[in-house]
């Protein structure tokens, strides 16, 4: 018997080992660095540039034979994700190599030419979690701009998508909303790897005054459209503080939009990042729990919560509200969530309006990160995700048939 479990244990590790994704590091070393070679390369990266054993992306071109390593660029949180959100960083020399560190998320987001002084290649490797408002495709995007104007190559060193390849939700960013937060007019859930987006925008002249860079995406091997992250055989390496496992990622968009509100506890200060609708003042957790569970939203589940946030400006109350357990990633209408919660608390609390209760300029960063007002001012009169359901969804069928051109696998 025990032979056959020992057995059964390698059969399924060697399955695994073999099912493996090669993300695009992994392929351009196989290439034995091939693009890069003779060139003087810059690096925007940050902790999840890594191959398939965790060795960083910095440590591998640095030591690349034929290959010169000159310059890294960190987006939001640094090269080496010592930063937490929000907070600008400085220049200063990577500790590990001694090579000079640029800031992407500090007074400059888009490198300049000074920053380009002397390069070649521009290389990204950034680890994407699926949803627009996820400031690292705002830092691709710059990136191909100043390549462009700098007229230097880029390599993109493609990565997976978290919530597979089929996942496309929300509506496009508006004229008037485009932000770091929403960049370019592409779904809140945006479906692309890093490599296809980058294509993406290249083709289809998003980039300012409709520059084109050189572009070359570094393809993964054994990546398909249906895999979730953890479907890979790929390590998670947090891409944020609170994206710290690969469900995180499943979960950002499910609560992210009403967490830019700061009103209600999206698990962010506790244990569950991204997991959670939690406020002192939900009387009755069992209820909005049942309230939620009876709408029998595909792919989700939810239990009654209660719990004290560790740190956030509500660490001192006991917050009570309700867990998002998710059965389906695939199935799950994962954006919409929160305004089902919204609907059910609405309901339960008709005296409790969570856009009177934060400050007005949150108003702001919630539409930024929707594309628009008009789902804040539609959501608003009723507090029924009906009236926001065909601006929600109506954008997607057709954006879908135009992306399809550029995805690579």
């Amino acid at each position: 018997m025990r032979k056959a479990i020992i057995l059964l244990l390698l059969i399924s590790a060697s399955a695994i080992a073999f099912a493996q994704v090669m993300p695009g590091i992994d392929v351009l070393r196989e290439k034995g660095f091939e693009p890069l070679r003779g060139k003087r390369v810059g690096l925007i990266t940050n902790p999840t540039g890594v191959d398939s054993q965790l060795r960083s992306t910095i440590d591998i071109l640095h030591e690349a034979p034929g290959v010169e390593l000159v310059a890294l660029y960190g987006p939001e949180h640094g090269v080496r994700g010592e930063y937490p959100a929000g907070e600008l960083i400085d220049n200063k020399l990577d500790p590990e190599t001694g090579i000079q560190m640029f800031s992407l998320y500090g007074r400059t987001r888009k490198p300049t030419p000074e920053m380009l002084k002397g390069i070649d290649v521009l290389v990204y490797d950034i680890q994407d979690i699926g949803s627009r408002s996820y400031t690292y495709i705002s830092t691709l995007g710059l990136a191909m701009e100043a390549a462009a104007e700098n007229n230097i190559e880029l390599v993109v060193l493609d990565r997976p998508n978290p919530l597979g390849g089929h996942k496309f939700e929300g509506p496009l960013v508006e004229p008037g909303f485009i932000s770091f937060v929403s960049q370019f007019p592409i779904p809140y859930v945006h479906g692309f790897t890093v490599g296809e987006l980058a294509h993406f925008l290249n083709e289809e002249g998003l980039l300012a005054n409709d520059v084109k860079c050189k572009l070359t995406v570094v393809e993964m091997k054994g990546w398909n459209r249906q895999m979730l992250f953890e479907d890979t055989g790929l390590h998670w390496v947090p891409s944020s503080p609170h994206i710290p496992h690969a469900h995180s990622a499943y979960f950002y968009p499910v609560s992210g939009i009403l967490g830019e509100l700061y009103v209600i506890n999206i698990g962010v200060g506790y244990t569950l990042p991204f997991q959670t609708f939690a406020i002192d003042w939900i009387v009755n957790a069992g209820e909005l729990t049942r309230r939620l569970n009876q709408l029998e939203i595909p792919g989700v589940i939810f239990r009654p919560i209660h719990y004290r946030a560790y740190y956030t400006d509500m660490r001192d109350k006991m917050l009570h509200g309700v867990q998002v357990h998710l059965t389906d990633v695939h199935k799950a209408p994962l954006s919409l969530i929160q305004f089902y919660v919204l609907q059910e608390l609405k309901k339960m609390h008709p005296d409790k309006n969570v856009f009177e209760m934060c400050q007005a300029s949150r108003h702001d960063m919630f539409d930024k990160v929707c594309g628009t007002d008009k789902i804040r001012k539609t959501f608003e009169k009723r507090f029924l995700v009906e009236d926001i359901l065909p601006l929600w969804t109506m954008d997607v069928p057709d954006f879908m048939k135009k992306a399809e051109k550029y995805f690579l696998y």
